[in-house]
């Protein structure tokens, strides 16, 4: 299978059971990310169809179960193509279902999930009209990275889709953009995940958009610090007036 198909780059090491795939084209330059959980591996929208993509997930399905969780139409990428690949379950807001025809295994869900261990979904309208957020709280992981104390590290991040995008180094805030939904709705989406998270968290965010604006970084650190000081009010100042609230 992969010897039709283009070469492209290995997903990257961000930090123990943590992997970041390279810019899609397919999906406007989306960020797709490979988390390892006690549940399973959780591949956060959908990276290129690459040989160097390929291998690495298959060789995961070898040894481990997983599930590819969707955070909105702009990371569907070549969803059904990965699923008859790798074999596992996709998971989407039921209001974005019917974009994803002839894919099997495919579950939704409505206001909130919680299908998987230390792994809870919101659904937070706005980029899209199913976005949703992934929230991880893992165990430790076995491996660990450069840095990281013997025998892994607890996993404690939000995978925010487009919700919110990287804005400059360690700063990101939402952002409308034409392809945007409905603006208020995603300001208020973003006061409802304040509300949902547990105090303190996240240590993390890792944004499905276009990492540019981080230059070189990957991860926004202080994740929970970051979400309470983002200024709604000012960001709905730019709404048009005739938009519907």
């Amino acid at each position: 299978m992969t010897g039709s198909l283009e070469a492209g780059r290995p997903p990257q090491s961000v930090c123990a059971g943590l992997w970041l795939f390279a810019p899609n084209r397919e999906t406007q330059g989306g960020s797709s990310w490979l988390c390892e959980v006690g549940a399973g591996d959780l591949l956060i929208d959908v990276p290129a169809f690459t040989s160097a993509n390929l291998e690495m997930l298959q060789e995961r399905c070898r040894r481990r179960s997983g599930w590819i969780l969707l955070t909105g139409r702009h990371g569907h990428g070549r969803c059904r193509r990965w699923q008859e690949a790798l074999g596992w379950p996709v998971l989407v807001q039921e209001q974005e279902s019917y974009l994803l025809p002839g894919v099997s295994s495919l579950s939704t869900f409505a206001d909130s999930c919680e299908r998987l261990e230390g792994v809870r979904l919101l659904w937070t309208p706005g980029p899209s009209p199913g976005a949703c957020v992934v929230h991880v709280q893992s165990a430790v992981v076995a491996g660990s990275g450069p840095g990281e104390p013997p025998g892994g590290v607890r996993l404690d991040g939000l995978f925010c889709g487009r919700l919110l995008v990287p804005l400059a180094p360690q700063r990101l805030g939402p952002l409308r953009r034409r392809s945007c939904f409905h603006w208020p709705r995603q300001l208020r989406s973003i006061e409802k995940l304040r509300g949902w998270l547990p105090a303190g968290s996240p240590d993390w965010i890792a944004s499905g958009a276009a990492l540019g604006a981080l230059q070189g970084e990957k991860l926004v650190r202080a994740g929970a610090v970051q979400l309470a000081g983002l200024d709604l009010v000012e960001a709905l100042r730019g709404a048009d007036p005739g938009e519907p609230g």
